[in-house]
C-alpha cells in the first residue's frame, strides 16, 4: 500500500477511535462523513433533535485541526448573514469586509430549510466552488470548507422544502437513527458525571490528529485507490437504472455517478484496502441516490420509500466478477 495511502487510512482510524469519546455509537454515521470530509464533499444530517448533530460536527474540527462555525437558519435570516458583507470605515475612507460564518472549514448549516430559497442560495457558490461572492468581489474560501446541513425528519411547519438541484449538491444525505438502548443508557449514565460527551470536549480530552492543510494532502491519497473499469460501468448503470425505473418520477443524474464513485474509493481506503470492491459500492449507494430521486406519487400512496426504491435499483442491475 503506498506511505500516502497508509498514512490515510490510520488517520482515519484514529479519528474514528477519536469521535467515539463523545459520540456514543453512530459508527455507521461517522464513517459517512469522513467519506465527505476526505472526497472534498458536503453531506446532510438528518435526525430528531438532541441526536448530536450539532457535537458530531465540533468533534470532527477539533479531531482534523479544522475551524468550526454553526449557522440556525430561520425564516429571517438574510444571505449576509451567511457571507459577510462590506462594511464603510469612516476614519480610513474606505470599505472593509466583515467575513460571515461561511469562511471556515467546517460548517454547520442548522435546520437549512427553515429558510427561503434566497437564503439557502447564498450557499451554492460556496459549496460548488469554495469561493464567495460580496459586492462583485469575489473571495476565496478554505480548501477543507465542508457544510454539514442538518433537517428535521419530522417537523415541517414553518420549513422551505430543499429544491432538487440544491439536495444534488450535498453528496450523501446521511440519517442519524435513535441509539440503541445500550448506547442511551450509557449516555445517560455519563451525563451525570464528568464523562459527559459535551464536557469531554470542553475539556480537550479530544486529540487532534491532524493539523491545518493535512486533509487535502491526504485526499490525494485515495488516488492510490483501484477502481477497475467494470466497477465504473456498474456505477454508470445503476445511476442510469434510477432514471427508467418505473416507480421514480425523477431519477440520479451525473453527479450522483461521480459522488458515487468517489464515495465507494474513500470507503475502501476506511476499510484498509487499496482497490474498490462492488460491496464498497452497495454500502454507499443509498446515501449518495436517495435523496436524489423523486418518487411517482402513486406509488408514494401505496408505501414505496426512496431507500426502498435504491436497494430495488441494486438488485436489478447485475453485479461485476
Amino acid at each position: 500500500m503506498n506511505e500516502l495511502l497508509q498514512e490515510l487510512n490510520e488517520t482515519l482510524k484514529r479519528t474514528q477511535a477519536e469521535a467515539a469519546k463523545t459520540i456514543i455509537g453512530q459508527e455507521d454515521v461517522i464513517e459517512k462523513c469522513l467519506v465527505v470530509i476526505f472526497t472534498g464533499h458536503h453531506a446532510l444530517l438528518e435526525g430528531v433533535p438532541g441526536i448530536a448533530k450539532t457535537l458530531l460536527v465540533r468533534t470532527f474540527g477539533r479531531i482534523l485541526g479544522a475551524p468550526f462555525n454553526r449557522i440556525q437558519f430561520t425564516p429571517d435570516l438574510m444571505p449576509s448573514d451567511i457571507t459577510g458583507t462590506n462594511i464603510y470605515d469612516l476614519q480610513q475612507n474606505c470599505f472593509h469586509l466583515h467575513p460571515g460564518p461561511v469562511f471556515t472549514s467546517f460548517l454547520l448549516a442548522d435546520e437549512i430549510n427553515r429558510a427561503p430559497a434566497k437564503t439557502q442560495s447564498a450557499l451554492l457558490q460556496a459549496m460548488q466552488e469554495r469561493r464567495v461572492t460580496i459586492d462583485r468581489d469575489t473571495h476565496q474560501l478554505s480548501q477543507d470548507f465542508t457544510v454539514f446541513a442538518t433537517q428535521n425528519p419530522v417537523e415541517y411547519e414553518g420549513t422551505y422544502p430543499l429544491p432538487e438541484a440544491q439536495k444534488d449538491r450535498f453528496m450523501m444525505k446521511i440519517g442519524m437513527l435513535p441509539p440503541s438502548r445500550e448506547d442511551e443508557l450509557t449516555l445517560a449514565r455519563r451525563s451525570l458525571g464528568q464523562e459527559s460527551p459535551q464536557a469531554v470536549l470542553e475539556r480537550g480530552d479530544v486529540q487532534a490528529v491532524l493539523k491545518p492543510g493535512d486533509i487535502v494532502r491526504l485526499r490525494q491519497g485515495l488516488d492510490q485507490v483501484t477502481l477497475r473499469d467494470e466497477l465504473i460501468n456498474y456505477v454508470v448503470d445503476l445511476v442510469r437504472r434510477s432514471r427508467e425505473e418505473s416507480g421514480i418520477m425523477v431519477g440520479a443524474g451525473p453527479r450522483a455517478t461521480q459522488s458515487l464513485l468517489l464515495a465507494g474509493r474513500c470507503y475502501a481506503a476506511i476499510s484498509g484496502r487499496d482497490f474498490v470492491t462492488p460491496d464498497d459500492i452497495r454500502a454507499m449507494a443509498d446515501p449518495v441516490i436517495c435523496h436524489r430521486i423523486v418518487l411517482r406519487p402513486e406509488f408514494e400512496i401505496e408505501g414505496l420509500t426512496a431507500a426502498e426504491a435504491v436497494r430495488k435499483l441494486i438488485q436489478s442491475v447485475p453485479v461485476p466478477r
